[in-house]
């Protein structure tokens, strides 16, 4: 059996660049599924072509590992955000690099996560695990101003809601806890948190022994749209370096140490608030959306190579770990955002986003005839925008032109 071998839990079509990428440094990879079922929002998204293996988990942690040890792996990657946890159990039960299972949960659970990094001494947002619509009432009437409702174990804002009132909280509670979640998980708790005032950023990172290397940092873009208050609508990249830059990555620094990953790739999402920089939310895995792509576009490498180095070439990972990105050319990624729901018949003004000067590429996940729903967050987007070019100036310009022609003229709806 080859022993040049990296399992990865978890790849579907968004983490899709994780097995090509260790394949060309020379493993052989075998896929583990922690789930029996694949979660709805990747059934179309299951690529098995190029892996050795596929080991569907059965909840037996020890049936897994004796399924892997004829591969003899050398690493264990999270691939998504639901493979997580197994990837540390099985990652720790091989003896191999591993961020270990004392902190899996507090990476995975919102509330626990924001607990932990606060036990830490770091900033962190007040916050409520909700055990009765009393109590959230109570909470919010004392907290005061808005607020914000999650579920626990989600992601992408899915489930997300901002509250103005006791009331309004009590209404979001029932939308959210019981429901199927995009993971195709039951919400069985439901975290309130205080809102936090602030540009919203995202560092991407990669560690290996404890050390950390920030691969790239964007700036979010929010909206609010359709009742829904602080909608993603776009995101770029930044420059390593700046005032705000060095804050974002010494307390990026600390919430990595806090929840104890000390292997492998982070997504962390960060509020600048007036007191400094607070989390939102961190994912133990690379990026989304195809993140890593972007990233590679703007600086010439992501955090998929980096992760190759960090399991697999340790010595060439702390020869360099300390180096500062540059940016090549700046990329954004604008979300075009509908008012309208029904059946989208056209995109009138679709000519006019092709002539955009930087422009990259054009994603259309709601095509003519599809449904369109009001946009309020979320993955499913109507259309993505990729910008690119080695001038700020124009990306930004053509950022503010998507905003203009975006609204209800763009979206033909019956």
């Amino acid at each position: 059996m080859n022993t040049r071998c990296v399992v990865i839990v978890d790849d579907y079509g968004p983490t899709r660049r994780h097995a090509p990428s260790f394949q060309e440094a020379g493993f052989e990879c075998v896929r583990v599924q922690s789930t029996l079922e694949v979660p709805a929002i990747y059934r179309s998204a299951l690529v098995l072509d190029g892996y050795v293996a596929n080991i569907v988990h059965s909840g037996s942690v020890d049936r897994t590992l004796r399924q892997l040890e004829p591969f003899q792996p050398v690493a264990v990657v999270a691939g998504s955000e639901v493979g997580v946890e197994l990837a540390d159990a099985l990652s720790e039960g091989l003896g191999l690099a591993t961020n270990g299972t004392r902190l899996s949960r507090a990476r995975r659970d919102k509330f626990v996560m924001i607990e932990t990094v606060a036990a830490a001494g770091l900033r962190a947002a007040s916050q409520l695990m909700v055990t009765s619509e009393r109590e959230l009432y109570d909470w919010h009437e004392r907290v005061g101003g808005r607020i914000v409702l999650k579920p626990v174990r989600s992601a992408a804002g899915d489930g997300v809601r901002f509250c103005t009132s006791p009331d309004e909280s009590i209404a979001a509670y029932r939308e959210v806890i019981g429901k199927t979640n995009i993971f195709s998980e039951r919400n069985s708790g439901v975290v309130a948190q205080e809102y936090l005032v602030g540009a919203e950023y995202i560092v991407n990172t990669v560690s290996s022994a404890g050390r950390h290397h920030v691969c790239d940092i964007w700036q979010t873009v929010r909206i609010d749209v359709n009742g829904m208050r602080d909608a993603l609508s776009g995101l770029y990249v930044i420059p390593r370096e700046g005032a705000i830059q060095d804050q974002l990555v010494a307390y990026a620094a600390q919430v990595l140490d806090a929840l104890g990953i000390a292997y492998g790739p982070a997504h962390i999402e960060i509020k600048m608030t007036p007191e400094g920089p607070c989390l939102v939310e961190l994912g133990a895995r690379v990026g989304g959306s195809d993140n890593p792509y972007y990233a590679e576009l703007a600086t010439g490498e992501s955090q998929v190579p980096w992760t190759v180095d960090a399991y697999t070439d340790p010595e060439r990972f702390m020869r360099r770990y300390r180096e500062n990105y540059t940016v090549q050319q700046y990329v954004a990624g604008v979300l075009m955002l509908s008012p309208h729901g029904g059946t989208l018949r056209a995109y009138p003004y679709l000519d006019a986003v092709k002539k955009l000067e930087s422009l990259h590429d054009l994603r259309i996940p709601i095509a003519e005839g599809d449904a369109i729903r009001p946009s309020r967050g979320g993955v499913r987007h109507p259309m993505l925008v990729g910008l690119a070019h080695p001038i700020e100036e124009i990306v930004m310009r053509d950022m503010e032109t998507l905003r203009y022609l975006d609204g209800h003229a763009f979206f033909d709806v019956v």
